[in-house]
């Protein structure tokens, strides 16, 4: 698919142009509509190697840190409001792109920070992000060594996002990616899943609960790198993040061709999440974490990443379910019941501004 000078590349759109307004309301990046719109439009329009690879981060061998090879990664945050029990819009930042270096194998090092200020915010609400954004990188060890400041006029921008884009040191020879998935594989969860989600909903909406709901945000590169130097055979790791545990599986099982079957009844979902989840109508697989990631393993190796996990206390890490030669792209869940249910990719409007 990549492009020569022989073929010029076509200015036509490649989304009709009805679907824009449905494709402008997907308000994440864990739906099928958007994972469309990046195939078609943005993969299309870009076409190169590094891109397609369709991880969290792209690895490039430049040639100069140490083992030769670098990863990058970038994201952007529009979280309303900008602070909720567990955290807020600065720490999300650097926890969200230092995960998704981790996800590739890394060690963050760097980050970059742009700021987008709607007119009249507070300079308070400003400094309290910036300093938060200091200690989630002081916890996380990395450094915010560049950025740029840009504003908006009032109403246009929900008081403040946030783009950031680390770079990280690839200090083992692993290769971590959807495509290195196989049947046999174990899948493990390193947590409950849906918190963050539902605590910034209920944030959100004044709801409140007999006991507290706070984000699971979190630093996991720190887990990773001790994952990894125990050299486990561990084959992709991914953090849940937008469209949640149920948009992960799907991505996978999609990307490295093979069935993924799990177990209701082990998925661990924290009892006041599920309550907020059925008062609201959501359904806690589809609900986003900012602490917890999937790992793909070797048999012989989930009793020792299990460990390892647990050591960090950022979750009880669980056993899902397993990989399968079954039907490529397919996920399927047995249900508490005994049946079966196929989960499918998030469709429609996803949670807006939560992440």
């Amino acid at each position: 698919m990549t492009r020569t000078t022989a073929e010029p590349f076509t200015l036509t759109c490649p989304i009709p142009l009805m679907d824009y307004p449905r494709v402008l309301m997907a308000h994440g990046s864990g739906g099928r509509m958007m994972q469309q719109l990046i195939e078609k439009m943005f993969y299309r329009a870009f076409d190169n190697p590094e891109l397609l690879s369709g991880h969290d981060g792209v690895t490039l061998d430049t040639g100069g840190i140490e083992a030769g090879r670098v990863v990058f990664t970038t994201d952007s945050y529009v979280i309303r409001p900008l602070f909720f029990p567990g955290g807020d819009i600065g720490s999300l930042a650097v926890f969200g792109t230092v995960n998704d270096l981790a996800m590739c194998g890394a060690k963050p090092r760097y980050l970059s920070a742009g700021f987008i200020l709607e007119e009249g915010l507070d300079m308070e609400t400003l400094w309290r992000v910036v300093c938060s954004m200091r200690q989630a990188a002081d916890r996380a060890e990395v450094k915010i060594v560049t950025g740029d400041t840009k504003v908006v006029e009032k109403g246009k921008g929900d008081g403040l996002y946030i783009n950031t884009a680390g770079i990280g040191e690839m200090i083992h020879a692993v290769h971590l990616h959807p495509r290195s998935v196989k049947p046999g594989d174990k899948v493990i969860v390193s947590g409950d899943v849906g918190r963050h989600g539902m605590a910034v909903m209920a944030q959100r909406e004044g709801l409140s609960f007999e006991s507290d709901l706070a984000s699971d945000a979190a630093p996991l590169n720190h887990c990773v790198m001790t994952l990894l130097d125990a050299g486990l055979d561990i084959h992709c790791l991914r953090d849940i993040t937008r469209g949640g545990l149920a948009a992960v599986l799907c991505e996978i099982a999609q990307s490295a061709a093979v069935q993924i079957d799990i177990d209701q009844q082990q998925i661990p979902i924290n009892d006041t999440v599920s309550g907020a989840c059925e008062l609201l109508g959501l359904n806690p697989l589809y609900v986003a974490c900012e602490g917890r990631f999937v790992a793909f393993v070797a048999p012989a190796a989930v009793e020792q990443v299990l460990e390892i996990i647990t050591s960090f206390d950022q979750g009880k890490p669980v056993s899902i379910g397993e990989v399968t030669a079954g039907e490529a792209g397919l996920v399927t869940m047995k249900t508490i019941i005994g049946g079966q249910r196929i989960l499918d990719m998030p469709s429609g409007e996803l949670l807006p501004r939560i992440c």
